[in-house]
């Protein structure tokens, strides 16, 4: 919490830092925050208007879920599993003593690979 809002929240360290300001002064600040608290009571009171039919909506859809005896956390539990991603097809083909090597262009790239451009090969040799 920054000084300022402590100062503010705490009563006699306000009492304390306000005791040298005239009356006036003491007057103008609490117009100011008689007007910032009425502009946020007025904001919130939009807020609400503007949320009260989804609002409604919420609470129809939570009385349904009583009638049928249902709670947040059955809703929790009927999640679909996870399907597994079908694996990248290979985009890089590389022969080396018989064997081939393929490579997705995604991941660290095999040491064939980086050997044969070191040697002055394109990768685009290699597409498939």
């Amino acid at each position: 919490m920054s000084d300022f809002l402590a100062t503010l929240t705490h009563g006699r360290k306000f009492k304390a830092a306000v005791i040298d300001l005239p009356i006036e002064d003491l007057k103008l600040f609490q117009d100011k925050l008689n007007a910032l608290i009425d502009d946020r009571e007025a904001q919130e009171a939009a807020d609400l208007e503007m949320n009260a039919e989804r609002n409604a909506q919420i609470d129809a859809i939570r009385k349904q879920m009583a009638e049928l005896g249902l709670n947040t956390e059955d809703l929790d539990a009927v999640k679909a599993p996870k399907k597994k991603r079908e694996p990248r097809p290979a985009k890089y083909k590389i022969e080396v003593g018989g064997e081939t090597i393929t490579w997705t262009g995604q991941g660290r790239m095999p040491t064939v690979f980086k050997k044969e451009l070191d040697e002055g090969f394109e990768l685009s040799d290699f597409l498939i």
